[in-house]
């Protein structure tokens, strides 16, 4: 087989985010150990063992709310399981208030090789209302004890269209990063996910965003800007310094093969029944109990047809500015003639890509390609 993306989701963290629908959980103490233990007897058991990775990724949840020697073990089991290649990508996502010089230290010896921020804002009263656990001060410390530790990829996550925040505040925080000058950066407009308390809030009238013109004005302002820093624009979301693209996200938007392990996983792969993907048991302790039992972890599994494959390529490939490869997808060309009239996208060489005006309207060109 060749060399898949690996993701280990870790699903701990110290409070769960008001905005939040990941599969995560405000939990500590003893179950975290357990489920550190089950997630490395899943790596050892898993049909892709053997496999090389060509990128590894430790989710949340919080990786760096569990322990130094937690992290560390999970990584080598991951690394026994799946032999790196030469140039793995080996990221952890962190929290800046969880950040710490000697965790750090023992990562990057460990074999981690890039560091995932949540950021989110600069502004503390911002980090209060998402629920975040960090204050502003604490992503610049975060930052040099990353570099300190020898880390020289860095990402910070920041959000646009918060609660109350303005076009202004919204290029302060960019400035405030690209001050910090992190390798890369990924910027996300706020999404209200349904039965978040954030989608409860704003049904109630208690929660009032930005209007939808500020929040393509903050989205254009950040392309902008972040060009003008050095940045290459190499997907909807996110800018790299050249060299430093995220390899395991681009893993997920070409459509390749990824083994996920802990709770609440997903994962997509080519077993010997076809191409498939899977999701873990999402609960902790339901997914331990499962492990310990020797029992299948899989709560959800799909095997994925010609036609699920080509509505997934198009889906993702159109979010890269690298565009979608159209070879044999048998795409309507009264769609795509109605597209570029619209201006969302633009053909060259058997590739698809989406304008600057179309990456506003991202999924309603996959629809109309679909």
């Amino acid at each position: 087989m060749a060399p898949l993306a690996v993701y280990v989701h870790t699903p701990f963290c110290p409070t769960k985010c008001g905005y939040c629908d990941f599969n995560s959980f405000a939990m500590s103490g003893p179950i975290q150990g357990r489920v550190s233990s089950a997630i490395e007897r899943e790596i050892a058991a898993s049909p892709a063992r053997g496999t090389p990775a060509k990128s590894i990724f430790f989710g949340g949840g919080t990786p760096t709310y569990l322990s130094a020697s937690q992290l560390t073990s999970l990584l080598r089991a991951t690394l026994a399981a799946h032999p790196p290649t030469d140039e793995c990508e080996i990221t952890s996502e962190a929290n800046p208030g969880t950040a710490d010089a000697d965790k750090f230290a023992a990562m990057r010896g460990a074999g981690f090789n890039r560091l995932s921020l949540g950021a989110q804002s600069f502004r503390d009263d911002d980090l209060a209302r998402l629920g975040r656990v960090h204050r502003a001060s604490e992503i610049e410390r975060a930052v040099t004890l990353a570099r300190d530790a020898g880390f020289q990829n860095l990402n910070l996550d920041l959000m646009f269209a918060l609660p109350g925040q303005t076009v202004a505040d919204w290029r302060s925080n960019l400035e405030r990063a690209f001050e910090l000058g992190t390798e890369h950066l990924s910027l996300y407009c706020l999404t209200l996910e349904p039965n978040t308390p954030f989608s409860k809030e704003h049904r109630a009238g208690r929660l009032t965003l930005p209007e939808e013109e500020h929040q393509v004005e903050m989205y254009d302002l950040a392309v902008d800007l972040a060009s003008e820093a050095g940045y290459l624009q190499y997907e909807i979301s996110n800018f790299a310094k050249p060299g430093f693209e995220c390899r395991h996200n681009l893993a997920y938007w070409r459509c390749g093969q990824y083994a996920g392990y802990g709770p609440g996983a997903v994962g997509r792969l080519g077993l010997p029944q076809g191409p498939t993907r899977y999701t873990n048991l999402k609960h902790p302790q339901a997914y331990a109990e499962a492990v310990e039992r020797g029992e299948r972890l899989w709560c959800e599994s799909e095997a994925l047809t010609e036609e699920n494959l080509r509505m997934e390529k198009i889906l993702l490939g159109l979010r890269l500015d690298e565009g979608l490869d159209s070879q044999g997808l048998d795409l309507s060309e009264d769609a795509l003639r109605s597209l570029e009239e619209r201006t969302w996208i633009r053909r060259t060489e058997g590739q698809i890509q989406l304008t600057r005006a179309g990456k506003h309207f991202c999924n309603e060109v996959a629809l109309a390609l679909c």
